[in-house]
């Protein structure tokens, strides 16, 4: 078979100084389904055609008028949602998040196009983050956040159990112990370094290692923590536990 590179290399040669002229070029990247449908959306949400609180149309209605597949639609909806910019509800159907339209234009263009960022500055973000937001959630967490995280608590055991990437179960259960600080700025915040997160996680590998099992104990305990209101108690574990990540990235050589 013969090598691509070396055909290539030698195509260029062949052209002599037409060679500077393509090297301006780059490749194409024909975008997916999905990502074009979640450009639709921010397209409609920044001109104002959409708004917090709209409702969008079914997925069978926008899937006709896209000419996609009705798992494209959903795909790009369960993405929106888990980026908390779409939140569907039960018996209405799937409305915009009310959150601002700049911090929602910010974060559709990072589900989109993750930049390459410092992994270890991320978690030292979240320690800051939730340390807080957990000793919030002690003290102010109600019954139904304390059903929200116990059922997101349950997804991420299934998954650990399953042995698969448990990652965006991990950060979902992360993301309702913020609901219930009842602070939004720190739920916000949270959902703006989501996907640097979620990027850094899947590039790093930090479910690979058996970790899983070790998050879901210390898991496990912070929510026995909150329903039980020691807010010192849980803001230290939050703090252990976000640490050895940022341990994890140090010897990963992800300085």
């Amino acid at each position: 078979m013969v090598n691509q590179n070396w055909l290539t290399n030698f195509y260029f040669m062949d052209l002599g100084p037409t060679n500077k002229i393509l090297s301006n070029f780059q490749e194409i990247a024909i975008a997916n389904p999905v990502d074009m449908i979640i450009r639709q959306i921010r397209d409609l949400i920044t001109s104002g055609q959409l708004s917090p609180g709209d409702k969008l149309p079914p997925e069978r209605k926008l899937a006709e008028v896209l000419r996609v597949s009705r798992t494209n639609v959903r795909d790009a909806i369960k993405k929106l949602e888990f980026y908390g910019i779409l939140k569907t509800l039960p018996q209405s159907g799937t409305i915009v998040a009310g959150m601002g339209i700049t911090a929602l234009e910010g974060l559709i263009t990072d589900v989109l196009k993750l930049e390459v960022t410092d992994f270890n500055s991320l978690v030292e973000t979240r320690v800051l983050l939730e340390k807080h937001a957990a000793g919030l959630a002690a003290q102010r967490r109600t019954e139904e956040d304390i059903e929200n995280i116990r059922i997101a608590l349950a997804a991420y055991e299934k998954k650990v159990e399953e042995g698969g990437s448990a990652v965006e179960e991990d950060l979902l259960f992360h993301l309702q112990i913020a609901e219930a600080s009842k602070n939004s700025v720190l739920k916000s915040l949270m959902l703006i370094i989501t996907p640097d997160i979620v990027k850094s996680f899947n590039e790093l590998g930090v479910c690979k290692d058996g970790r899983s099992q070790k998050a879901l104990e210390e898991h496990m305990d912070m929510f026995q923590l909150i329903i039980d209101g020691k807010s010192e108690e849980v803001m230290s574990l939050m703090e252990l536990h976000l640490s050895d990540i940022i341990e994890y990235s140090r010897k990963s050589g992800n300085k």
